[in-house]
């Protein structure tokens, strides 16, 4: 039988025991066996149904390229694979293949123009078809998609969650506080993605930033108002999220993780810096508790509001009145105008303790009703892969 070893974080401090950690658990809190449930059946962010053709020129003007054709665009993606027709394929460059030696299949499958760099361009060109030639294409496809999709995370309250460890419950606990206040809402992070009730699997914590504005554009089709979303490191640096700016993005810590892909520990700072700026968000809400987080309070580029479960006098939203359960923690959450939210983590552990606040802290700061919002994080039923319960 699969078991889950417990955690000293998990059980309320005692005189005798050690005072109870609001960082990220050591080593994991437990060995778990999660399988992504079996609805999820889709591997590939869907497109939209309903998509009004772009003038080749319009997209030429927008990047500040020559005009080098008529065609009407009605879609971008960067996976010669995944071309359909009136599509822009953008042909990006690799560490060891270029997107321009798969034109051919894309030209193939119905592709109306190219977007490439310079050493993609004559073999872009080969296949006659127009082609769009910047400096740095995966740097200009995210807001070449936004605009092809018209824009459609304008239409969405976004919320971006970033950090080491808890993204993947924040973000739950933020998608189920607000269906609490009665939102209809999106999720995109490392597990899946859900539009409305549907449920897909995720391939990587962010999408990439054609995916990704073809799923913003999905869920504006079906009358999602809310999205919350994991935004990674990688998503930062590799532009997943150009063409995106987050009316709330979160922090929740920093600690040694992806050091094969960023050089040292201030290169994994500034790329999760990066998410506060006007070019990438409007309102950070950030952890007081973190070393990296009272760092990034003074550094953030747009205004922020703190939160400190460990009940910081200083912070915008604290938590007190703290009592740690076996499954579950309750709490107060006292905001910025002494308002008292009884709150309710779901999962068990300190750090689901800031997860929770964090939750209910953005949900505030993005104008939802803060009680409606603690009631709705605190009916989440569990995330998938953290801590469910085995029997």
């Amino acid at each position: 039988m699969t078991t889950i070893t417990p955690h000293s974080g998990n059980r309320k401090s005692n005189s005798g025991e050690a005072p109870a950690s609001f960082g990220p658990p050591q080593g994991g809190p437990g060995t778990l066996t999660a399988v992504p449930h079996a609805d999820q059946y889709r591997t590939t962010p869907p497109r939209p149904e309903r998509v009004r053709p772009t003038p080749l020129g319009d997209l030429a003007a927008h990047l500040g390229t020559d005009t080098p054709g008529d065609a009407e665009i009605s879609g971008i993606t960067h996976d010669s694979r995944a071309v359909r027709p009136g599509d822009v394929y953008a042909a990006l460059p690799g560490a060891r293949l270029h997107g321009a030696d798969f034109v051919a299949q894309a030209a193939g499958l119905g592709a109306a123009a190219i977007l490439t760099d310079p050493a993609g361009a004559e073999r872009a060109a080969a296949t006659g078809l127009p082609v769009l030639v910047v400096e740095d294409p995966r740097a200009r496809m995210g807001e070449l998609a936004a605009e092809i999709y018209g824009r459609p995370g304008a239409d969405l309250l976004r919320i971006g969650i970033t950090g080491t460890s808890g993204k993947t419950t924040t973000a739950y606990l933020v998608e189920g506080g607000l269906r609490g206040a009665g939102r209809r809402t999106g999720l995109v992070g490392t597990v899946e993605m859900r539009i409305g009730d549907e449920r897909i699997k995720s391939e990587r914590t962010t999408p990439e930033a054609t995916d990704l504005q073809a799923l913003f554009a999905v869920m504006r089709e079906r009358g999602v108002e809310a999205v919350a979303m994991e935004v990674s490191s990688h998503a930062l640096v590799l532009g997943r999220v150009d063409g995106c700016v987050f009316d709330v993005a979160v922090f929740n810590n920093l600690s040694p993780e992806h050091m094969e892909f960023h050089s040292d520990m201030e290169d994994y700072f500034q790329a999760k810096a990066g998410l506060f700026t006007p070019e990438r968000s409007r309102l950070g809400v950030v952890n007081l508790d973190d070393a990296y987080g009272r760092r990034l309070v003074k550094e953030a580029g747009v205004p922020v509001l703190t939160f400190s479960a460990e009940g910081r006098a200083d912070a915008d939203w604290r938590a007190e009145d703290l009592v740690l359960g076996s499954h579950d923690s309750t709490f107060t959450a006292v905001g910025p105008r002494g308002e008292r939210i009884p709150a309710t983590a779901p999962l068990p552990g300190p750090f689901n303790v800031a997860n929770t606040l964090a939750a209910i802290a953005v949900l505030a700061a993005a104008g939802l009703d803060p009680k409606a919002a603690a009631e709705g994080v605190a009916a989440v039923p569990g995330v998938p892969g953290r801590l469910e319960r085995v029997d």
